[in-house]
């Protein structure tokens, strides 16, 4: 038996015992330095063939010690001796195409060693997988390491690489046992970035519809001689009441309507203008359960208004009734312009004047009393106007912190009453402005429909829809009258929410597009719902028979069957 640390007998060396002293050691290690650098000479200047049969049967040799003790320090000088044999390697690649990778020592890294190696790899690396079979020199001199650098940098500017950074890929991670190949892997990400798939049109359904656009168009002409007539007229209206009414000395023009937004067809005959009355702190409350009608009281202050006020509301009646005076009084000094019959529950006093030209109607000038109210948005707007996947969320904000209007409108008879308030005394909540601002930059980019920009067909589809309307409506007054365009323009609203690209409204798309605008008009009829755009609770065909809007969706169908008849 031997002690713990005791040395044991040396093996006998060509019949002689040896004792092994420190300096034998150290010149057993020199010796064995001195022959791994012969060897990797040896192997730099070998043929790939000749490194290939080497490599694989190349075991290294321990070096032989004479007198060698074991002991322990025999153990640490052996484990010193190995750590020095294994030669780093700087391929931190994985193995390619399910050949096992080699190395120049006796034994192969282990699984976490590799990822160690992996994870050191520079982010910007591109991870393709190389074709090749030929395992790589080992250890790598200069020029192989120069090699793969070229290698890798000639792959980073190879088109529509995969990048680690952009999809993680690495070796390590396998499909059913194999690593995913550069190529599957590029064509997955070129499927994900194509767009959607556009659909195709109808040519003769196009040729229609672009003849009939054509039609609509409003000619220079006709606009410059409207201009010269609406004009001065609406210069002498504003400048009467500002002088002859007290309470209208603040008062500013609004021009509103289908004609400032670009959206007018045919001809220039129709005009509309608010009045409006700026109010500072109101109090507001709603009347009926659908969120547009409120009734609108001063909080304090010696307003020239107070004298309209009773039970803390305005009266929208008697304000419109005076106004309405006023405005009578000035139109006799108009030549040429006269005053129409006054509607029930209209807001506007409707003025009739000159023909734009032989062809046309006279034209109507719709002025419009209303209150612009200062604050913020009332709550039944909350859960409407949603333009954030349009046209921003900044835009939005924007859109709300501007002030909204109150026009002299009511729905029935006037006389219905809620809480000691008669219809005909509350205001109708009005988002006209922002409407004119949304037709005008309709674009989710800003330079939709612009020179620099592509041009969109959300306006076009608006004008057929109306001009299908109109058509309609003349060959079945009774049964149509009381839709109007701005049912069209609310389906159009939320159809730009729905499809918000601007390349969902490609004008070459023009009957795909005005195709899906009629199926979401005729959803909303089939419904008998269609909310509006600012206040979801409200439904705009709630005044609307049911037989009514079903004989339109079924009008509306026979049109859409037939490639539009109608427009021929």
């Amino acid at each position: 038996m031997t002690g713990r640390g005791r040395p044991r007998k040396a093996e006998k060396t060509n019949g002689a015992e040896s004792k092994t002293t420190q300096e034998e050691m150290k010149k057993a290690v020199t010796r064995s330095r001195r022959k791994n650098v012969t060897e990797e000479k040896h192997d730099d200047t070998a043929k790939p063939k000749e490194m290939d049969q080497t490599k694989a049967n190349h075991t290294p040799a321990k070096p032989s010690v004479p007198g060698a003790r074991r002991g322990k320090t025999t153990k640490h000088t052996t484990e010193e001796l190995n750590k020095q044999q294994r030669t780093p390697s700087d391929d931190t690649r994985g193995p390619v195409k399910g050949t096992k990778a080699k190395t120049c020592s006796d034994r192969a890294k282990s699984a976490e060693e590799i990822k160690g190696e992996q994870q050191e790899t520079p982010k910007d690396t591109t991870e393709v997988s190389v074709e090749t079979t030929k395992p790589r020199k080992c250890p790598l001199n200069s020029k192989s390491t120069k090699h793969f650098e070229e290698t890798m940098t000639t792959q980073s500017e190879t088109p529509n690489s995969i990048t680690q950074e952009s999809f993680k890929i690495t070796d390590s991670k396998a499909h059913n046992g194999k690593a995913k190949s550069a190529e599957k892997f590029r064509e997955e990400a070129m499927k994900d970035q194509q767009e959607t798939p556009k659909h195709t049109t109808n040519p003769e359904i196009d040729s229609i519809l672009y003849t009939t656009l054509e039609k609509l168009k409003i000619r220079k002409n006709d606009k410059a001689n409207a201009s010269e007539i609406i004009n001065p007229a609406k210069k002498k209206i504003f400048d009467h009441v500002k002088q002859n009414i007290e309470w209208f000395k603040e008062v500013e023009s609004v021009p509103t309507g289908s004609y400032y937004e670009n959206l007018k067809i045919s001809d220039p005959d129709e005009f509309d203008i608010m009045l409006a009355i700026p109010l500072e702190r109101v109090n507001i409350r709603s009347f009926g359960e659908d969120g547009a009608y409120f009734s609108v009281g001063l909080k304090r202050g010696n307003s020239p208004l107070k004298k309209f006020q009773e039970n803390e509301t305005l009266s929208a009646s008697k304000m419109l009734s005076e106004f309405r005076e006023e405005v009578k009084k000035c139109v006799k000094e108009l030549p040429g312009w006269q005053m129409a019959k006054m509607k029930q529950g209209c807001p506007a006093v409707t003025l009739t004047g000159p023909r734009v030209n032989a062809d046309s109607e006279p034209i109507s000038l719709d002025v419009v009393l209303c209150l612009k109210v200062k604050s913020s948005w009332p709550e039944f707007t909350h859960d409407g106007f949603q333009i954030q996947r349009w046209l921003g969320t900044k835009v939005m904000q924007e859109y709300k912190r501007k002030p909204y209007y109150f026009v002299a409108k009511h729905e029935g008879d006037g006389e219905d009453e809620h809480d000691g308030i008669k219809a005909k005394d509350v205001w109708r909540i009005s988002f006209s402005h922002i409407e004119k601002d949304i037709m005008r930059n309709h674009g989710s980019e800003k330079t939709c429909c612009e020179r620099e920009g592509k041009r969109c067909c959300r306006k076009d589809c608006l004008k057929l829809l109306k001009h299908l309307l109109s058509l309609l409506k003349e060959k079945k007054p009774r049964l149509f009258s009381k839709f109007c365009s701005y049912h069209a323009k609310t389906t159009l609203l939320h159809a730009c929410c729905l499809r918000v690209r601007d390349s969902d409204w490609e004008a070459e798309s023009l009957s795909r597009c005005f195709i899906q605008l009629l199926q979401d008009f005729l959803g909303y009829l089939e419904k008998g719902v269609l909310p509006n755009f600012f206040i979801k609770r409200q439904n705009l065909l709630a005044g609307i028979e049911q037989k009514n809007y079903k004989k339109l969706a079924c009008c509306i169908k026979e049109e859409l069957e037939k490639g539009f008849p109608i427009f021929m």
